[in-house]
């Protein structure tokens, strides 16, 4: 089964559109942020509970609609604020708002408080001029609560959908942003990364996706997972995009102290760097592994032809570079700083939520008391798979603890380490590998079929990453993880923009349900 996309005259204004395409239409006076606000809202309604179900939003912002009209009232006035003045963007649910939408990290457990503020991030897209359309899907805790989850549900959210296949995962944590980017329902989309969850979502969907240097971004006001791995980064449908967004949301903040390193890194406008030549001269660098073997013959091939794309445009690859493997895949040791961190970092944010008084059943204010509360509402919460991962935070100890500082020493330190030396004794501009393997099919009750990915070197880290689209097989997207650097963002986006524009390789989704061979 396809499902026929909508193509009413409204509904293909937002239709694969750029972030450029579209302010030049509202500068010309063809369109309006209402106009491009309306037709969001009419693909949501038509691919998110209807049609393909695509379950990529939870919540829409009842009052985007009146944003829009205000912001092109403005735009009359004094002009646009930004490149991101009326653009409809949806944000993952972990990131706070003090709006009409809640903030809850896809629980139940969190729908009887609020924040006590509104997120760094969010501001800024707001003051940008941005229309924050509404809260995306997610998996639930951004995927910190069991060893045998399903990407991409949430008890609020239900099961998010691949759009390019129905059946098949959409990856996660930041499943929803992914999503309702590759399908039009808004033009761009904020996912947050702690291993994976920015990049993965981006390659399974069809999107270009950025997962910056830890300190780039603001973390202040986005429910947390690890003060040494989290950041926050955009889904968008081209690499333009995305760095205009990356522009916006980027930048030091004092309630933040991870950002006070970024004052001198941020670029304010990262659209300088979409070259397309930057390949010609620059030295890149193959990751080849065994734990890249379960991606599959088809993500082998199309890795193959996107290195011949590269040294068509002119870059010299440097194929293989070597890497302690060990380093390369999610490990012991980062395991047990994501267990500390978790415990530390979620118990702080909980306990400076403000209670809804009308609400039923207070919220949890610790780790232990969200435990309890999954334990109590197990029917809705826990009746697919459990909350091993926060059982095992619960018991360890606090951030002193020598297991913790020794855990991070070989997690943290010593990726950081074998990256930068790699880098600079080969005279690399940036490392390149298969981001992951095919989306598997959704396993409510098994759970992800998960066959690893690229993205644990550049998390461990907190170095930035850009996941670009590199093909398609069996009607699912392949895509390619470019990893460099603190604050190697500008060279980055550079590399990923030239590849881009060689190659072209994003497709649009079709909904299908299932594939030739699917069970």
């Amino acid at each position: 089964m396809t499902f026929n996309d909508p193509t009413s005259s409204i509904g293909t204004l937002a239709y694969e559109a750029t972030i450029a395409d579209l302010q030049a239409a509202m500068a010309a006076g063809t369109l309006t942020a209402e106009a491009l606000t309306m037709a969001c809202l009419e693909r949501i309604n038509a691919l998110n509970r209807a049609g393909p179900c695509l379950n990529a939003l939870i919540e829409v912002s009842p009052s985007a609609l009146e944003t829009a009209i205000a912001l092109d009232a403005e735009r009359d006035v004094r002009g646009p604020r930004s490149p991101l003045h009326g653009i409809p963007i949806v944000l993952k649910d972990n990131i706070d708002t003090l709006d009409d939408t809640a903030t809850t990290a896809g629980s139940l457990a969190l729908i009887g408080s609020r924040p006590a503020a509104e997120a760094t991030v969010a501001a800024r897209l707001r003051a940008a001029g941005a229309v924050l359309l509404g809260k995306a899907n997610l998996s639930e805790w951004a995927n910190f609560r069991s060893t045998s989850s399903s990407s991409g549900w949430s008890a609020r959210g239900g099961q998010a959908r691949n759009p390019y296949v129905l059946s098949r995962s959409p990856c996660g944590s930041s499943s929803g942003s992914a999503i309702a980017v590759a399908a039009s329902m808004c033009v761009a989309a904020i996912g947050t990364e702690t291993d994976g969850s920015i990049s993965c979502p981006s390659a399974m969907c069809g999107v270009v996706g950025i997962k910056p240097t830890v300190g780039l971004t603001s973390r202040a006001g986005v429910i947390p997972i690890s003060s040494t791995q989290d950041t926050v980064g955009p889904h968008a449908r081209c690499v333009a995009d995305a760095a205009t967004v990356l522009g916006i949301i980027a930048g030091p903040d004092p309630h933040d102290p991870a950002t006070t390193a970024a004052a001198g890194h941020v670029r304010p406008d990262y659209r300088t760097c979409l070259q397309a030549d930057a390949l010609r001269g620059a030295r890149i660098g193959v990751l080849r592994s065994d734990r890249f073997a379960g991606f599959g013959r088809h993500v082998e091939q199309a890795f193959a032809a996107a290195l011949t794309a590269m040294r068509d445009a002119g870059a010299h690859v440097v194929d293989p570079v070597t890497f302690p493997d060990e380093l390369l895949a999610f490990n012991e040791a980062e395991l047990t700083v994501l267990l500390y961190e978790f415990k530390a970092t979620l118990n702080r944010y909980l306990a400076s939520r403000v209670p809804d008084p009308q609400a039923a059943t207070p919220a949890p204010r610790s780790l232990e008391e969200l435990i309890a509360f999954n334990e109590q509402q197990a029917e809705h919460e826990l009746r697919f798979f459990g909350q091993e991962l926060l059982v095992q935070a619960a018991a360890v100890g606090d951030l002193d603890d020598p297991a913790y500082q020794q855990a991070l020493a070989a997690s943290r330190d010593a990726t950081r380490q074998a990256l930068d030396a790699l880098l600079y004794e080969q005279q690399l501009d940036a490392l390149v590998a298969p981001a992951t393997g095919l989306a598997w099919p959704i396993d409510l009750i098994g759970g992800d079929r998960y066959p690893g990915g690229s993205s644990s070197l550049a998390a461990r880290a907190g170095y930035p990453m850009v996941t670009v689209p590199a093909g398609m097989a069996f009607g699912l997207p392949i895509a390619i993880n470019f990893i460099g650097t603190a604050w190697s963002e500008p060279m980055l986006i550079r590399l990923a923009y030239a590849f881009e524009q060689a190659t072209k390789l994003r497709r649009p989704p079709v909904y299908r349900q299932w594939i030739v061979g699917d069970e």
